[in-house]
Parts: structure tokens; sequence; C-alpha cells
């Protein structure tokens, strides 16, 4: 049910570019090919009818420690603002976790084997290295076949000692809810919240970053942006996600890092990618750039085809949405936007500067020219761009191919 509401959701919001691009790269031929991972019946009974309860599940119980465990994601921490405030607001941050049945998954012999021929694995190198390849697709695998547990929540302490239920999780077995701070803390202070029983979040403690209502802040696509992907290839995503050491953009760390001193902004990461990838970007994120939220799509859990669907279609539509999320936590602050040309990041860019009149003060857009799959003149065009940044003045947004180009347009937002 779930998996056909995502789909449903994402096909509503589907792009003519969207449709020509999929069906010129052969992504539905793709997708309809690759094995299925898990299936409700997997999940016991009355979790899986009671998850439709969500957050008022009376049927819901605790993280079993000896079955399951739970991934917490880091956040950003804001103060709301208040037409007439008289005081600095309390502090506030969504908080999202994710549960899971551990070790349940199927074997993934055959899907690590379907994605290896996918790939071209075995035409390259030798039976050694086809041995390794296997074993990384294995593991970067596993939380796309791990079984969620809907229904179910933990309890985190707080740095502040507080104890704090999170969850139960819905459909998709994830979670968000609202928490403010009684305690006060200082702009860009981080500070980590941990499970009770620390046994139970396998990838680690969520940190939780602190944003004033005024300063910078960044918005960042990943894929092809930050992180070669090659989204307008099905084989290239599945071979840069699954097998490929993740590889930066080039020369894009040196140009975060520039911004991070130049401008202590706070970053915000935003791609179509589901949240099974979290552990995998996070670790790349943290090697190679400054440290940010994470925003993700709650889609395509125990779905491989749906991992593919997520980057691909209605991509416009929930970037839009994700940072219509962000404004709302931090209306005031000056925001710099970062994306490519692979897919939507220009016309999602232009609606929200359209949408907040002087939030989003700078745009940057990657000429992306080395993916042989793309079709470069229609992406890469003048007039996509034009179009897509329609009342957008020109001094706002640059397109770029090498980084380097960018510098003297990072100085000068320092006197913005």
């Amino acid at each position: 049910m779930q998996r056909a509401f995502d789909r449903a959701r994402q096909l509503v919001e589907e792009t003519r570019g969207d449709k020509r691009t999929r069906k010129d790269q052969g992504f539905p031929s793709t997708e309809r090919t690759l094995p299925a991972l898990g299936s409700p019946s997997s999940i016991p009974f009355t979790q899986n009818i009671s998850s439709y309860l969500g957050k008022n599940n009376p049927f819901a119980g605790p993280v079993d420690p000896k079955t399951e465990s739970v991934w917490l994601f880091d956040n950003t921490a804001y103060r709301p603002i208040h037409p007439y405030p008289h005081s600095p607001q309390p502090w506030q941050a969504s908080f999202s976790a994710a549960f899971f049945k551990t070790e349940t998954g199927r074997d993934v012999s055959k899907v690590v084997a379907d994605i290896a021929d996918k790939i071209g694995l075995k035409e390259t190198g030798t039976e050694e290295d086809r041995e390794r390849g296997e074993q990384t697709i294995a593991k970067r695998l596993q939380p796309f076949v791990d079984v969620i547990a809907p229904a179910k929540w933990v309890e985190v302490k707080l740095p502040n000692g507080k104890v704090q239920r999170l969850g139960p999780g819905g459909r998709s077995a994830t979670s968000q809810q609202t928490i403010t701070f009684a305690t006060d803390y200082s702009n860009a202070q981080t500070i980590e919240t941990d499970a009770m029983d620390a046994d139970l979040t396998p990838i680690g403690p969520m940190s939780t970053t602190f944003a004033e209502p005024e300063g910078w802040l960044v918005i960042s696509d990943i894929d092809d942006t930050v992180k070669v992907t090659l989204t307008p290839s099905p084989v290239g995503i599945l071979r840069t996600t699954f097998l490929s050491d993740p590889e930066v953009i080039a020369s894009m760390p040196a140009l975060y890092n520039h911004i991070q001193s130049l401008l202590n902004p706070t970053w915000f990461y935003l791609s179509a990618s589901p949240y099974n990838l979290y552990p995998f970007l996070r670790s790349f994120l943290h090697a190679n750039y400054p440290k940010g939220t994470i925003l993700l799509r709650d889609a395509s859990w125990m779905d491989l085809s749906g991992f593919l669907l997520s980057l691909t279609m209605g991509t416009e539509a929930y970037k839009t949405g994700e940072m219509d999320k962000v404004h709302g936590w931090l209306p005031k602050r000056k925001v710099l936007c970062v994306g490519d040309s692979t897919q939507s990041d220009p016309e999602a860019y232009g609606n929200i500067y359209r949408r907040y009149n002087g939030w989003v003060k700078k745009i940057f857009i990657r000429k992306v020219a080395e993916v042989a799959e793309m079709n470069k003149e229609e992406k890469n065009s003048p007039e996509r761009f034009e179009k897509a940044f329609k009342d957008v003045p020109k001094d706002v947004w640059q397109v770029f191919e090498d980084p380097n180009e960018l510098y003297a347009a990072v100085d000068a937002l320092k006197a913005t």
C-alpha cells in the first residue's frame, strides 16, 4: 500500500522533463527488471495494520534491543519567528527516526548478482575484483533489504537530561516530531542525542546544530553537485551507489570550505535519494564537506526500483516542498542555493526565489557535461535556464562549469 501511494504521488508530481529523461534513458525498463527486496507480509500483522494510526497508535511498542534497531537523523534547531517577539523564542527542532528489524533481510545473493550484471562488473577486472565488488554491493544494499519495523518508538536522552520518546513510526517505519528545548544554546553550537540504550543505534547518535534566525544558510543538492552520481543514467546510479568509491565533484570541497570560512552558514544538503542511503551519504559528506542537515525522501524502503524513481520522478515538487519547510524554520536567513543541471534544481530554485521574495540571495548551477547519457543540448541550453529563472534577476543566478569560477561571487556575498 505504501509503495503504491509513493509511486502515485511521484507520478502526479512528474514533469514533462522527468518523463522524457526517464523514457530516453530507459529508466522504466531497468526498474521493471530489478528484483523485489521485501514484502509487507514480512512485517508482523499487528505492526503492519496498526501503523496506519500513526503517532496515535495505541498498539505501538518500544524497540526490542534483541531484534530491532533505530536510525536517528541529524537536524537543525531554530527559533520560531513570533509576530511580536518580546524576547528570543525557545529553540525547536524536528526529530526524525527510522526503525528496523535486525538481521531479517532476505538472502541478497541473487540481488547482488543482478546488480553486478547490470553494471557490468564481470566484464572488468579479475575474479578477485568481482568478489570484492560483490561484497561492496551486498554491504550497501543492506539498508534496502532490512525489514522495516513500523509502530515502534524509542526513548532518547537529551543533553539536558530529559528523556524523550521518538515515534511511533508510521507506514514507512519513520517518525517525525517537533521538540522544544528549555535550555538555551548558542548559534552554531552542536549537541548529540542518543537512545537510552546506545546499542539500538548502529549509526550512532544524532547531532543537533543550533541556528539563530539571522545569518547565512546554504541549501545544496548532493547528486552531481557535490558527489558523482550520474543521475541521468540508471546504470550509472546503480554503479556509483552500490559499487564505486564515492567521489567528490572536483574542486567543490575547497569551494564549500571557503563558503564556510567566509559566511559561517547553516548547511542543508537536499537530495531526492531515499532515507535508505542516509548512512552512506552522511559518511561521505562528513568526510569531504561542512557538516549539515541531510534532507532525503521518505520513500522506497525495501524497494530497489523505488530508489531509481525517487531520484528521477517528481524531484522538482519534492525539493520545492522541502525548501518550504526550511523557509518556515529560518525565514530571516540569507540563502545561497547550489545545484546542477542534470535534473530539476534550476526549476526548484527558481520556484523558491519567486515564492519568497528576498529570501534567496544567490543561486549557483553546475553545468554538467561529463555524463554521456545526458541530453546536454536540452539540459544545458541557455533557454532552459532563462525559463527556469524567469523573473529572477540576472545577478542572482550563475551557471558554472568549474567551481573556481565562483570565488569572486562568493566573496561578494560577504557584503550582502
